[in-house]
């Protein structure tokens, strides 16, 4: 069974910076598209940006290109979101996702994490 595991989650000021890290675990890493998702309170989840398994090809909602960059480091079967430039509106639980599919839609990601919390507040 595939685990996620989201972390660096934390309050941070508008303008600032966060890293996120997604553990994973149980199956061949590289061989899985990832994803971030993030919803927040009273709002349906929405699709951030993702990596394919076989080529690296990256893709970004809108609202976060140009600030967010994902990436992967297969020899440590993690994932990370680099967040910049944070703003209010990004406040929200980040979860990780896993497609064994090389550009999945959101109902065909496999596995999810639990995510983890990032406020951007002053």
């Amino acid at each position: 069974q595939v685990q996620l595991v989201e972390s660096g989650g934390a309050l941070v000021q508008p303008g600032g910076s966060l890293r996120l890290s997604c553990a994973f675990s149980g199956r061949t890493f590289d061989e899985y598209t990832m994803g971030w998702f993030r919803q927040a309170p009273g709002k349906e989840r929405e699709f951030v940006t993702s990596i394919s398994w076989w080529n690296s090809r990256t893709r970004y909602a809108d609202s976060v290109k140009d600030r967010f960059t994902i990436s992967r480091d297969n020899a440590k079967n993690t994932v990370y979101l680099q967040m910049n430039s944070l703003r209010p509106e990004d406040t929200a639980v980040y979860s990780c996702a896993a497609a064994h599919r090389s550009i999945p839609n959101e109902d065909e990601y496999d596995y999810w994490g639990q995510g983890t919390r990032v406020t951007v507040s002053s």
